[in-house]
């Protein structure tokens, strides 16, 4: 495999590789959705969470700032009322609180107690834990290339999830 040349477009990817890793990618979905990683990095987080609960949180300790319910909703890619009831939830738990957005003081933004912080903190390493486990026997550039790749996809998968339905490009086949 040779690299492309600056400003030649790049070779199409053949729908062969694309079909060899998709087996590859659902189990991958399923171990992060179905399977008990998450379940166990929610138990490490502490007073009973579950997954909902702990995405906002993890939402909350990776902006490093208050956000609105509407950014929460955004970043954990669920519709405005999941996140409320969520964050009405954590309330309740004294996880969150409420406070006055100094550019809208008819908003409020939503910020961890110290409690959810901890609870977010205690999630996030047990999941980072556990992946550094995985990588452990990686040798150093395969872990780098890893990193930076998966950041590169994930970044190119949400923003063309982002686009206008119109965008027949945007359109899941």
């Amino acid at each position: 495999m040779t690299p492309e040349s600056p400003g030649e477009p790049a070779p199409a990817v053949s729908h062969d590789d694309l079909l060899a890793v998709l087996p590859r990618l659902t189990r991958l979905s399923a171990a992060f959705s179905k399977g008990r990683l998450v379940e166990r990095a929610a138990e490490a987080a502490g007073p009973s969470l579950d997954r909902p609960a702990v995405g906002v949180l993890v939402s909350l300790l990776a902006a490093g700032e208050p956000l609105r319910i509407g950014e929460i909703a955004d970043r954990m890619q669920v519709v405005g009322p999941h996140a409320t009831r969520q964050v009405q939830l954590l309330e309740k738990r004294h996880l969150v609180r409420r406070i006055a957005d100094p550019h809208d003081r008819r908003a409020s933004l939503i910020e961890p107690t110290e409690a959810g912080e901890e609870a977010a903190n205690r999630y996030v390493a047990s999941l980072l834990g556990w992946f550094a486990g995985v990588l452990t026997d990686w040798p150093s550039q395969d872990r780098d290339d890893l990193l930076r790749l998966l950041a590169r996809f994930a970044d190119d998968v949400t923003a063309r999830l982002a686009r206008p339905e119109e965008d027949p490009e945007a359109q899941v086949y």
